[in-house]
C-alpha cells in the first residue's frame, strides 16, 4: 500500500526519508502518469519541492513537526491559491490566478503540507464524470476508458493512482463521495459550515463543502482535523471545538452503548446494480459483526432529493456565476462591437454546455412568475428531506446506503443524456440537502474490477462518530489496501 500520512510522519521524523526526496518521487510519478490521466491541470514543482525544503530545515534544526509536515497534497482547482492558476475547469478563467488564499489551503501551508499541484474538474463543479472539464477528460485509474466521477475526479484519481497522499475536493450533491466511490478511495463531506468555504468558488453557495480524500479513514481525519474550525471570513461558519478526529480512532470500534446503524430503505430498489447491492449489503453484516444492532429505515422524501437539488443548485449558481462579465477578471472576447456584446460573446465561448444549461435552468427557475412554482417549492422539499432524516436519527446512530447506484461507467457513456448523469448522484445529493457529514469508504469490487463504495451518514457535527464507524469498518477489511496497477 502507498505511504499514509503517519507512514510519512514516522520516515521524516526517524530521518529516513527527507521532505524533498519524497517530493520528488511525488513529482516524477505524475510526470509518468500525467499523459494518460489527466489528473492534474497545475504541477507546482518549483514551489512544492520549496515546501519541502523548508521541512527538512525545521527536522535538522531540532523542531517538531506536525503530522501533515511534507505531506504531498493535491488540491481541487476550484480553491482559491496565490501565484497559482485557479480555473475551476473553465476556460472562462482561464490563465486566472487569485489575488488571495483559500482559508483551507493557508492552514495546509501552515501546517507544512506540500501542495504540488491543482486537480481537474468538471467546469465550476456542476458534473458527475469530470467529462465537462474545458481543459479534457480525467481518467479512472482502475480502467482509462472509464470515468473517474465528479466533479472532483482529478482529486479522487490522483490520490488512487498514489500522485498524492492526500487531496482536497469539494462536494455540493456528492462531489467528493461519487468520485471517491468510483476511484476506490475514502471521501468525506464534512457538516456544512464546519470547514471555511472562504476562498472556495461558489457553485451553490448554500450546498458547496470542503473535504478530503484519502487512501485511509485515518488520513481523512487528519486532514479534517487540520482544515476544519470557525473562519470569521465566511459567514456560514460554526463555532464549534474541533475535536483530534484520528486520535479518537480505535481498530475495533465498541461504543459503550449498542451502535444503531439504520439501512435507508429507499437507496436499495431499481436501478441499483446488483454488484453495488451484493457489495454494500456484506459491508453491513461485517458492521453487524463488529457488534452494530441493523435495522431497516425509510425516508419517504428521499428520491424528492435530485429534482429539488437541479432546481436549488441551479438557481444558486445563476446568481453565483453572474459576476464572470469580462470585466473585472478572467477571459474577454476581442473587440466586442459593445458591452453587451462583450458580456455575450465571452460568456457564450468561456461556459461549456453543461455550465450553460445549469444557468439557464437556474435563471427561469427565479424569473417572475415561476419562484413560487419552483425554487420556492423545492426549498420547501428540502424541509421536508431534512425531517425524514431528523426522524430516522431519532431510531439510528448511522445510515446507510450505496454511495453510488453504478461502479465506474464508460467515458462518453452519459454525455449525451443529462438526467442519467444526474441520476449518478442520487445517494448522495439529500445529505447536502440536509447540511449533514457522510463518508464513502471502499467495501468490494464487481466483475470487471471496479470499486465500490458504502456511504456512511450522521448527524450533523458527528464527524467524530462517523469516522470510528468508517475506520472500525476499513480495519476488519482489506478493500482499502488494493490499488490499481498502473506501473
Amino acid at each position: 500500500m502507498a505511504s499514509t500520512i503517519r507512514t510519512i510522519h514516522e520516515q521524516l521524523i526517524s530521518k529516513e526519508r527527507s521532505a524533498v526526496e519524497i517530493t520528488t518521487e511525488t513529482l516524477a510519478r505524475i510526470e509518468q502518469l500525467e499523459p494518460q490521466l489527466h489528473s492534474f491541470l497545475h504541477v507546482t514543482a518549483e514551489s512544492a519541492l520549496a515546501q519541502a525544503e523548508a521541512v527538512d530545515a525545521q527536522i535538522a534544526a531540532g523542531e517538531a513537526i506536525v503530522p501533515l509536515a511534507g505531506v504531498p497534497i493535491a488540491i481541487k482547482d476550484n480553491l482559491c491559491t496565490t501565484g497559482i492558476p485557479t480555473t475551476c475547469g473553465s476556460r472562462i478563467l482561464e490563465n486566472f490566478v487569485p489575488p488571495y488564499e483559500s482559508t483551507v489551503t493557508q492552514k495546509l501551508k501552515d501546517a507544512g503540507a506540500v501542495i504540488i499541484g491543482k486537480t481537474n474538474m468538471d467546469e465550476f463543479a456542476m458534473g458527475s464524470s469530470t467529462e465537462n472539464s474545458g481543459y479534457g477528460r480525467t481518467c479512472n485509474p482502475w480502467d482509462f476508458d472509464r470515468v473517474p466521477g465528479g466533479s472532483s475526479g482529478g482529486s479522487a484519481a490522483a490520490v488512487a493512482a498514489d500522485e498524492c497522499a492526500i487531496a482536497l475536493g469539494s462536494d455540493t450533491g456528492g462531489s467528493i463521495r461519487q468520485p471517491a466511490s468510483l476511484c476506490g478511495v475514502v471521501g468525506m463531506k464534512p457538516t456544512y459550515g464546519l470547514v471555511s468555504r472562504f476562498g472556495l468558488v461558489a457553485y451553490a453557495s448554500s450546498l458547496d463543502q470542503i473535504g478530503p480524500l484519502a487512501r485511509s479513514v485515518e488520513d481523512a481525519a487528519i486532514l479534517l482535523a487540520a482544515i476544519a474550525g470557525y473562519d470569521p471570513k465566511d459567514s456560514t461558519s460554526i463555532k464549534v471545538e474541533i475535536p483530534n478526529y484520528a486520535q479518537n480512532l480505535q481498530p475495533n470500534f465498541r461504543p459503550k452503548a449498542k451502535l444503531r446503524i439504520g439501512i435507508i430503505q429507499e437507496t436499495f430498489g431499481s436501478g441499483l446494480d446488483e454488484a453495488v447491492n451484493t457489495a454494500v449489503r456484506a459491508a453491513v453484516e461485517v458492521l453487524q459483526e463488529l457488534g452494530a444492532e441493523i435495522q431497516v429505515v425509510s425516508c419517504p422524501r428521499f428520491g424528492y432529493g435530485l429534482p429539488a437539488y437541479y432546481i436549488i443548485a441551479p438557481s444558486e449558481a445563476s446568481a453565483n456565476l453572474a459576476r464572470y462579465d469580462a470585466v473585472k477578471y478572467g477571459v474577454r472576447v476581442e473587440e466586442p462591437e459593445n458591452l453587451l456584446d462583450m458580456y455575450k460573446r465571452t460568456r457564450a465561448q468561456g461556459f461549456g454546455t453543461e455550465v450553460k444549461r445549469r444557468i439557464m435552468l437556474g435563471t427561469y427557475a427565479l424569473s417572475a412568475g415561476y419562484y413560487d412554482a419552483y425554487y420556492l417549492k423545492a426549498q420547501k422539499v428540502r424541509t421536508l428531506i431534512k425531517q425524514d432524516f431528523d426522524a430516522a436519527f431519532e431510531k439510528v446512530d448511522i445510515l446507510i446506503s450505496p454511495t453510488s447506484p453504478t461502479t465506474a461507467f464508460t467515458a462518453g457513456e452519459k454525455t449525451d443524456d443529462p438526467l442519467s448523469m444526474y441520476l449518478s448522484d442520487l445517494m448522495t445529493i439529500p445529505v447536502n440537502l440536509a447540511g449533514l457529514p457522510a463518508i464513502s469508504v471502499p467495501c468490494g469490487f464487481d466483475r470487471q474490477g471496479l470499486p465500490i463504495g458504502m456511504h456512511l451518514i450522521s448527524k450533523v457535527l458527528r464527524e467524530d462518530l462517523l469516522l470510528q464507524v468508517a475506520h472500525a469498518y476499513e480495519q476488519a477489511t482489506q478493500w482499502h489496501r488494493q490499488q490499481p496497477q498502473l506501473l
